[in-house]
Formats: C-alpha cells, sequence, structure tokens
C-alpha cells in the first residue's frame, strides 16, 4: 500500500442523536461518542471486536450507550455503597444516579494528533470545573487521552485545583467481546480478596482461575496490572493492563437479569463480559490541591 491510503483517518459522523469521531488505521477501527467521552467500539482487521456494543444499543442524547467504555465518575455503582468520604463530597439530596454525573454529558475533543501510523484524541469535561454538576461542584479538571496504534490506551486523568482535598472514585466499564461467556475464562484473579456483591456483598477470596455458570458481579481488591480474558472459541486472549489502579469489577448478567436490562437482548449475555479497570472501595481516590490522579487502560489481544 502507498502511504496515502495507509495513513490514519479521522471523520466526525453521526450515531443516532450522538456526534462521534471514528477513527481507521491501517490496522485498526475505533469508534467515540463526544457525549460521554465514550470509546463505543474498537476492532482489528481481520479479527473479531474487542469491544462489545450491544446491537440493540440506542443512542440518544443525555443517555449512555449500552457497551463500548462508559466513564464511571465520581462515584462507582450506587453513591451509597461508596466511601464515607466518597459520599460526602455530594450535595443536596437530590437521587443519585448510578455510576455518577459524566457518562450522559458533553464532552469537548481538545487535540487530534497523528504520529507513525498512530493516532491520539483529547477530551475534557469542562462542565465539571465549572460547578455544573447537580450536587457535586467542586474545581475538577477531567480529561480522557485516547491513543489508537498496535493496541488502545486509554487514560483518565482528574487534576483537583480546588483548595481542599476531594474524594472520588471511579471506573472505566469496559465491554469486552467473547465468542460464548460459558467458555471463556479470566485469568489473574487467583488468589485475590473480592467482594460479592450477589450475596450480602461477602468479602471472599478467589481459587483458581476465574469461570462463568451464572450471574456475576464481583469486585477484586488489590488486583495486579494485568488480566487476562481467555477466549477458546475465537482462540485469542484479551490483555488488560492497567495503571493507578488496584481494584477491577468483573461483571455478567446471565440469564435473568439479561431480560431486564436496556439495551441489552436477552441473550447479548452470551457475548460480553465486563472488566472494568477502577479505583474503588479501598483503592478510591484522595487528591489534595493541585494534585492529579491517572486511570489508565490499555488493551490489546493474542492468539491462544
Amino acid at each position: 500500500m502507498n502511504q496515502h491510503t495507509t495513513a490514519p483517518q479521522v471523520e466526525r459522523v453521526e450515531m443516532g442523536d450522538l456526534p462521534c469521531w471514528r477513527i481507521t488505521t491501517a490496522d485498526a477501527e475505533l469508534l467515540v461518542a463526544e457525549q460521554g467521552a465514550q470509546v463505543l467500539s474498537y476492532q482489528r482487521n481481520g479479527e473479531q471486536p474487542l469491544i462489545w456494543l450491544s446491537e440493540q444499543a440506542e443512542f440518544r442524547r443525555g443517555q449512555s450507550v449500552r457497551g463500548g467504555v462508559p466513564i464511571c465518575w465520581p462515584w462507582f455503582g450506587d453513591l451509597a455503597r461508596n466511601p464515607a468520604g466518597v459520599r460526602a463530597m455530594r450535595g443536596g439530596h437530590a437521587p443519585a444516579p448510578a455510576h455518577g454525573e459524566v457518562r450522559g454529558r458533553d464532552w469537548q475533543l481538545q487535540d487530534i494528533a497523528r504520529d507513525n501510523g498512530a493516532v491520539s484524541l483529547t477530551f475534557s469535561l469542562p462542565q465539571s470545573a465549572a460547578g455544573e454538576l447537580p450536587d457535586w461542584s467542586h474545581a475538577l479538571d477531567l480529561t480522557l487521552a485516547i491513543r489508537l496504534d498496535e493496541r488502545l490506551d486509554l487514560r483518565l486523568t482528574t487534576h483537583n485545583r480546588g483548595s481542599y482535598r476531594v474524594a472520588l472514585s471511579q471506573a472505566l466499564h469496559t465491554y469486552l467481546a467473547v465468542s460464548d461467556i460459558r467458555e471463556a475464562s479470566v485469568e489473574g484473579l487467583d488468589g485475590l480478596r473480592y467482594i460479592e456483591t450477589l450475596e450480602d456483598w461477602d468479602e471472599r477470596q478467589q481459587q483458581g482461575i476465574l469461570q462463568f455458570a451464572g450471574e456475576t458481579d464481583r469486585i477484586y481488591l488489590d488486583t495486579p496490572p494485568r488480566l487476562d480474558l481467555v477466549d477458546p472459541g475465537w482462540k485469542r486472549r484479551i490483555c488488560l493492563e492497567a495503571s493507578g489502579s488496584h481494584s477491577a469489577i468483573v461483571w455478567n448478567p446471565w440469564i435473568d437479569k439479561a431480560a431486564r436490562l436496556s439495551q441489552f437482548a436477552d441473550d447479548a449475555w452470551q457475548r460480553m463480559l465486563c472488566i472494568e479497570t477502577a479505583n474503588v472501595l479501598e483503592d478510591a481516590v484522595e487528591l489534595a490541591p493541585d494534585q492529579s490522579a491517572s486511570l489508565g487502560l490499555c488493551l490489546w489481544s493474542e492468539p491462544l
């Protein structure tokens, strides 16, 4: 191929109501929505998708799209289940939305850069700095840097511009594509403590490789930098390398819950698994004035 045909392409497209950016390199395609700075899909040429996007996904303003990599910030899940320091950051008495305030808000694309076949995009959320998040008006800057080359690299950075300490929890809520969850497994969790959220938030210890035979919703603690999702059906492993994180959530709704989820086919549980790179529970982040913290995920696949 000549240089022109292999040069990375970046184009603005519309998906339903949502402005998005499609990035195409010689080897891969990535789709990112401006709303929530949400990665929607990621696929290497000639391979199955690495990032799963629901067949019933709805691209509506103010609502997170089912699949991709939604950003959970400045708390994860139910605010009431977060540490006291995180709960104290939110004022008011209105019900707190699950997974924070930023998934359905418009981010701004600040920069597009190309370098030796790679493409980098930087998104920012000015609303957080302006104190426009409901009942959560702290002076923080929030950015997401995305780099696509042989791998996909995501880096969520929070900078405290205020004059007092701020506590938060967060996650890159990554939906991964699998051939059949019943044949898949996760390596790297053996011996770790985890919270079994489906049974009274009991603390347990992982024994061996994690396999799946029912609904799964676990918070793993003291996680190593790398976890692998092994998929015999597609003869590959998806490798996840985290930075700035010592906790991870593993989630699959299985049959009964899948039937109750929005933007989710009844049988879609077979084709996805969430492994969420996170700072939750005892891994929550505290930022002193003028301090920054980054939560990173590098994602790629290897043949089995």
